[in-house]
């Protein structure tokens, strides 16, 4: 809907990745003043060694873990930072992809405000992590996949809470001041198809509102978000007025390994484009 509006400038040519450069995806502590992680070990020291692999195919920007299978991941970061702004893009995720969109990032693009786009077991699409800054959880459902006779995935479904990996505690949808239901997600998504997204980030600590297929899906006030782990003031002072957009592409790890991110799966976004206020 959004890709012919003429108020929206494209940030993505559709043919390089000119305007995008990738990142590691750095082991990083949860909230600022945290402690960090040990940066002596060999698993830090194998994650900082890749940044995927990024690729312009068919039009569309492609995340894939490189070597597939090794199980780490990377960011592709916006050379521009944005403020004030609306983000519309494309997003095509294989089963399982675990990525999502952050805004207000930094230069780690392991920090900032992710919209989810987990489309894996227990994943949520729509919500928002406080990635590096408090792992606060704003989300209202988990999904997880239909497989048909043969055991190939077919579509999504709402997640069984009795064999979920991650837990739909209450805490979770209470960060949120507006949450779609699960039924009205899936009303929307589109199996092994393209979704536009559609981002509104606004404010020094900002309302962040995620619209899918013109469905409203989250809205959160990080201005007056209450989380053990979040502080507004120094979140701002960790991320400043203005960061990059990041496309991921999740780690394996120890408890979910490929489920998190299967060997030869990799997540696809186009027509990207953006509106600054």
């Amino acid at each position: 809907m959004y890709k012919n509006d003429a108020t929206f400038t494209p940030i993505f040519d559709g043919k390089t990745l000119e305007g995008w450069h990738f990142v590691p995806r750095f082991p990083i502590p949860r909230a600022p003043g945290e402690p960090g992680p040990d940066t002596t070990t060999e698993e830090y020291r194998r994650a900082t060694q890749t940044s995927g692999k990024w690729t312009v195919e068919d039009g569309a920007i492609t995340g894939r873990q490189d070597p597939p299978g090794c199980g780490y991941g990377g960011y592709l970061l916006s050379d521009g930072v944005y403020g004030d702004f609306e983000l519309v893009f494309e997003a095509r995720p294989d089963w399982p992809a675990d990525t999502g969109i952050l805004v207000r990032a930094s230069a780690l693009g392991s920090q900032g405000f992710q919209i989810l786009l987990d489309h894996r077991r227990s994943g949520n699409i729509g919500g928002i992590y406080g990635n590096g800054i408090g792992g606060f959880h704003g989300i209202n459902f988990t999904l997880d996949a239909k497989y048909n006779e043969q055991g190939n995935p077919v579509g999504l479904r709402l997640e069984d809470p009795a064999t979920t990996i991650e837990p739909m505690t209450p805490d979770k949808p209470a960060l949120l001041e507006y949450a779609a239901t699960g039924e009205q997600f899936l009303s929307i998504w589109k199996w092994n198809n393209w979704n536009e997204f559609r981002i509104r980030v606004e404010g020094d600590s900002p309302r962040i509102t995620v619209h899918i297929n013109d469905m409203k899906i989250s809205e959160i006030d990080t201005a007056n978000l209450k989380h053990p782990l979040y502080n507004a003031a120094a979140v701002r002072d960790l991320l400043g007025p203005k960061g990059h957009i990041a496309f991921e592409i999740h780690d394996n790890d120890p408890g979910m390994g490929e489920a998190r991110w299967a060997p030869n799966a990799a997540c696809s976004w186009r027509n990207i484009r953006i509106r600054e206020f």
